[in-house]
């Protein structure tokens, strides 16, 4: 079997990403690494989270014999993509909010950027908004709960839809007579594309939802050879125990988890 591609997040969010690589490159053989044991990442300290990315991703890495490694996570794409990248002889590819690709379909001109409050505010978000939606009104949301609905929906529980109405409540509170309402959602962290459906149903109207799965399959596709034809289940890696978490990463495709010894 081809050396896989290696999908790392702190959760469940990189499977969004899985789905898209799926898609572009059907038959792909894939990985996936989660740092379970330290979600969620962005109530952590920089430095801290820097250093145990790195460790983390080190040993998946090791473990998986991959050949290229894909940060399926904003928090840990926009802190720890230069180190990883400097420590790692294989291909890094990092997540950033798909600000642009949202900016280029907003007719309104006004953009929500729905994220986790790690993302939200940090200067890289704010480069990407200045760099590439200077003439959109952006909307920036912390929606932190929307992790924790994603993680519920991958091990098979149902997502609180009260919860999800009341993350997206802020995007619907900020137009006036003078301005048009947005129209042009970014899901600025990977957890949320696996929520889609249940983010338009708790949508007053209809608006796009814009991730970085496709951009980042792209951009795999660029850096990778050709794939094999792949028909077992990729291995799967956790950093703590979680007989839920198997359950939703073998509908995903992969193997049983096994336990990372990052150090």
């Amino acid at each position: 079997m081809a050396a896989p591609i290696l999908v790392f997040d702190s959760g469940v969010g990189g499977l969004s990403v899985v789905q898209a690589l799926r898609h572009r490159l059907p038959g792909v053989a894939l990985a996936y690494a989660c740092d379970n044991a330290m979600l969620p990442y962005g109530q952590r300290e920089d430095a801290w989270l820097v250093q145990r990315i790195q460790s983390v991703c080190q040993a998946a890495v090791a473990a998986s014999g991959c050949r290229a490694l894909v940060v399926a996570c904003n928090t840990a794409s926009t802190l720890a993509l230069d180190a990883l990248r400097e420590g790692l002889s294989i291909p890094v590819i990092g997540t950033v909010p798909a600000i642009k690709p949202a900016a280029a379909v907003s007719a309104a001109r006004h953009i929500g950027l729905l994220a986790t409050s790690a993302t939200v505010s940090r200067p890289y978000t704010l480069r990407l908004i200045h760099d590439f939606a200077a003439d959109c009104r952006v909307t920036r949301v912390a929606a932190d709960a929307l992790v924790g609905e994603a993680e519920r929906l991958v091990v098979g529980e149902a997502p609180d839809r009260a919860a999800i109405r009341r993350a997206l409540a802020p995007l619907w509170n900020v137009s006036s007579a003078a301005e048009p309402a947005l129209d042009t959602v970014v899901l600025g962290c990977t957890h949320f594309p696996l929520l889609r459906r249940q983010l338009a149903e708790a949508a007053p109207r209809e608006v796009a939802w814009v991730d970085s799965g496709e951009a980042i399959a792209r951009r795999v596709a660029q850096v990778v050879t050709a794939p094999d034809r792949c028909q077992r289940a990729g291995p799967s890696f956790v950093t703590a125990p979680d007989e839920r978490l198997g359950r939703g990463l073998a509908a995903f495709g992969f193997a049983p988890p096994r336990l990372l010894q990052s150090g």
